[in-house]
């Protein structure tokens, strides 16, 4: 698999990796076997970097994700978790205590002296102005506790507050053909400044594999079920913030760009990676098959200009006014 630079990390990771969000919940039941199952066959297709939350299912995901390190200690992976959502949302909350404890509880669950890369976990916007809080990540590097630090965003806007940070290695953001406004500024200024850019949320919740149609239903403990109005957490983070209908016609139009040859979802994994300036794209897997297939994007020969300006001209067309001037 290629291998890109991950911004300010000083590591290099295979540019389709693993997001493991739907190890831990939100997604459904996926038992521990098929959660192990995924993580595994991810490794053996080539992936070396995971993305997991101290959040997700209360720490399973870190846990199974330990798991995984301790069974491959020679797969050279590079795991990123994340903290701050497991307390209300106000910017004081955001401290050098509760980093610490935080710190503390992920690096036991991952089974690790120092964690990679700590991601803030989407913030409230007033934090990425605070010098309090980069000095206290700052002293977590220094003691060794974690070797990097980056931010997940939801806006472009806070993404580009956090490129400016000097000591920011990553920026997470939402960014897949149903998501174009990062390729405005983030992507080119976290380029010029040597950050990484993490692809979250790649196939807008599944839409993008092109498996779904209006007779579609999701479990009751699955966010697409019970998030479509961003009821539990920014709604943004279900189907990339499109409503399904819309999110369903601009799938079909998408088709007769897809090489007959090659699956939906490939093609749209595909499409970011094209993106320059891009680090790493974290696609979720409930079995191996999906964890798989994933990966095979990045063996597909980059898109045609002709297939780029079709993709935009489909965002235009149905998803722009939905999105555009929201994130």
């Amino acid at each position: 698999m290629e291998q890109r630079m991950l911004g300010r990390t000083g590591r290099t990771v295979g540019v389709v990796g693993l997001g493991a969000w739907q190890l831990g919940g939100d997604w459904g039941s996926v038992s521990e076997d098929d959660a192990v199952a995924v993580l595994h066959a991810a490794v053996d297709a080539g992936v070396t970097f995971i993305d997991t939350a101290d959040v997700y299912g209360d720490g399973r995901s870190e846990r199974l994700v330990g798991r995984l390190l301790a069974e491959r200690p020679d797969a050279g992976l590079t795991v990123a978790t994340k903290m701050g959502r497991r307390v209300e949302q106000r910017p004081e909350l955001y401290n050098r205590d509760n980093f610490r404890e935080w710190n503390d509880r992920s690096r036991e669950n991952l089974g690790v002296d120092s964690l990679d890369l700590v991601q803030l976990h989407c913030p409230p916007t007033a934090v990425y102005a605070d010098d309090e809080v980069v000095a206290a990540l700052d002293e977590m590097v220094d003691e060794g506790r974690i070797r990097s630090y980056g931010v997940s965003v939801e806006t472009v806007d806070e993404a580009r507050a956090a490129i400016a940070r000097p000591h920011v290695a990553t920026v997470q953001i939402i960014l897949n053909a149903f998501r174009l406004k990062p390729l405005e500024h983030v992507l080119p200024e976290a380029r010029e400044a040597g950050v990484g850019i993490i692809a979250r949320v790649p196939l807008a919740s599944g839409l993008l594999s092109g498996k779904y149609d209006e007779h579609t239903t999701f479990a009751p403990d699955d966010h697409r079920n019970y998030n479509r109005h961003g009821e539990a957490f920014d709604v943004g983070e279900t189907f990339a913030g499109v409503p399904f209908e819309a999110g369903l016609a601009a799938v079909r139009d998408l088709r007769r760009i897809v090489p007959a040859d090659v699956a939906m979802a490939q093609f749209a994994l595909r499409w970011i990676i094209d993106q320059p300036g891009l680090s790493v794209v974290i696609p979720g897997a409930r079995n191996a098959e999906q964890a798989q297939g994933n990966v095979a994007a990045a063996g597909l020969p980059a898109l045609s200009e002709e297939q780029q300006a079709a993709v935009r001209e489909v965002y235009d067309r149905h998803i722009r006014e939905h999105v555009h001037d929201r994130w």
